[in-house]
């Protein structure tokens, strides 16, 4: 793996984090959020990550061990946690029954994503900077 394919493995795990603390964000944004049927109802959304093999060609001819990956994001899915349903005759968007239907976000489940996501992008971070570090020492080594 070259030492620059670092950046761009970086790069794409940071990219997909982002993805998902977006996600988280919308999430957490419409945790609260009412329906007048369950099709309406808010669900909550998680991105699909897949490995993705960077500069194939490159690697091709030298062996596996060339091969770099990163990450992309190749979708958003739904949850299928059942909807919550709450009786509330008085709201403007109850059905005919008097139900409401609210969003299946779990809050705590998302502040956990959300720590996660954001110290996978810090991680990647301090891999973009050690790589920096070093490739800035070697230079410095072949000045001397």
């Amino acid at each position: 793996m070259s030492l620059y394919n670092i950046f761009g493995i970086a790069g794409s795990g940071m990219s997909a984090q982002s993805v998902r603390l977006n996600t988280v964000a919308s999430n957490l944004a419409n945790a609260n959020d009412v329906a007048g049927s369950e099709k309406d109802a808010y669900r909550a959304r998680q991105p699909i990550f897949k490995a993705v093999l960077l500069n194939a060609q490159q690697g091709a001819g030298n062996g596996p061990s060339q091969a770099a990956y990163g990450v992309e994001v190749t979708g958003v899915q739904q949850s299928a946690a059942p909807i919550r349903k709450e009786y509330q005759p008085g709201n403007p968007l109850a059905d005919k029954q008097g139900y409401v239907y609210t969003s299946n976000v779990n809050p705590v489940e998302q502040l956990a994503n959300m720590i996660s996501a954001s110290r996978s992008y810090q991680s990647d971070v301090n891999m973009i900077s050690t790589t920096q570090k070093l490739l800035l020492n070697t230079l410095q080594l072949a000045n001397k």
